[in-house]
């Protein structure tokens, strides 16, 4: 391992440390589990929309896993196999853990809702790691960030702190959406990364407001329900990614073509003022 990236871990650890001192624990709030939606529809479903909603993420975390195995997608690096299907198996199980834990909110079940959640956002860091940094760090990391997304939910469970489990579920959130502007990529399309982080901050909004969305809906939808379609979106836009994008040839960070793009917009306007200063001039000289 080269200096540089032990002194990026070795600082990450401080960091890490420091924070841990100086912020309080963070307990699980018991009013989370209160639901706005609580009926039961049909079928004997307890929490009905709350739990069917979650079907989505079975079915695209099922194709995507699919495809990916089947080499369908464009996948340079062996990494990037690993990591996506990693995501896709996390997808896939939200539907089962998220499922079960609707059917009787309390913290037990919880745990399973998000472990799977977990592994699918530990996963993505790892793949965006492989590609936009360095293959070899980022295949390396699948493992030890998967690790650390289950002890974070273990610590919580057994020290009602989620302080951990904050730091995998929001590092991720702040970092993608910054690499992928920033950091060239190695293929096209990689504005669908945005995309699916701004479904993935639609979904929160939608997670904290579920009981005034439940009131404005007129209680026929709440904003938990909103929430799960809204952040199934997320693999949906990332597969659709997958389906598209090749090999990016002109290596250029969204940072750079929106920057080329905008100077293009601005002479565009410059020499469209100046033309008709011109046609203005000829026509009062006429």
């Amino acid at each position: 391992m080269g200096r540089r990236k032990l002194y990026g871990w070795g600082a990450a650890i401080v960091i890490f440390v420091v924070l841990m001192i100086v912020t309080p624990a963070i307990p699980q709030s018991q009013e989370y589990h209160d639901f706005a939606d609580q009926r039961e529809l049909f079928l004997g479903i307890p929490n009905t929309l709350n739990v069917i909603s979650n079907f989505p993420f079975l079915v695209i975390g099922l194709i995507g896993l699919v495809l990916c195995l089947r080499g369908s997608f464009s996948l340079s690096l062996q990494g990037e196999v690993w990591g996506w299907s990693c995501f896709f198996i996390g997808v896939a199980a939200v539907a089962f853990g998220s499922s079960y834990y609707h059917l009787k909110p309390n913290d037990a079940r919880l745990v399973w809702d998000r472990l799977p959640m977990t592994i699918a956002f530990t996963s993505i860091m790892a793949i965006f790691i492989i590609e936009r940094i360095d293959e070899r760090t980022g295949m390396t990391s699948i493992v030890p960030l998967v690790l650390a997304g289950i002890i974070s939910i273990l610590y919580w469970r057994f020290f009602d702190d989620l302080r951990l489990y904050a730091l995998v579920q929001f590092v991720p959130c702040i970092v993608i959406p910054l690499m992928a502007i920033l950091i060239p990529p190695m293929y096209t399309h990689s504005s669908y990364w945005l995309w699916a982080a701004g479904f993935y901050l639609l979904a929160k909004v939608e997670e904290a407001m579920d009981k005034v969305i439940y009131k404005w809906t007129h209680h026929i939808v709440s904003g938990h329900t909103l929430k799960h379609l809204c952040a199934a979106m997320v693999p949906v836009f990332l597969t659709l990614m997958l389906a598209k994008r090749s090999v990016e040839p002109d290596r250029r960070s969204l940072f750079q073509q929106w920057r080329i793009y905008w100077v293009r917009v601005k002479e565009s306007r410059f020499k469209e003022a100046s033309f008709n200063c011109e046609y203005a001039a000829v026509s009062t000289a006429t």
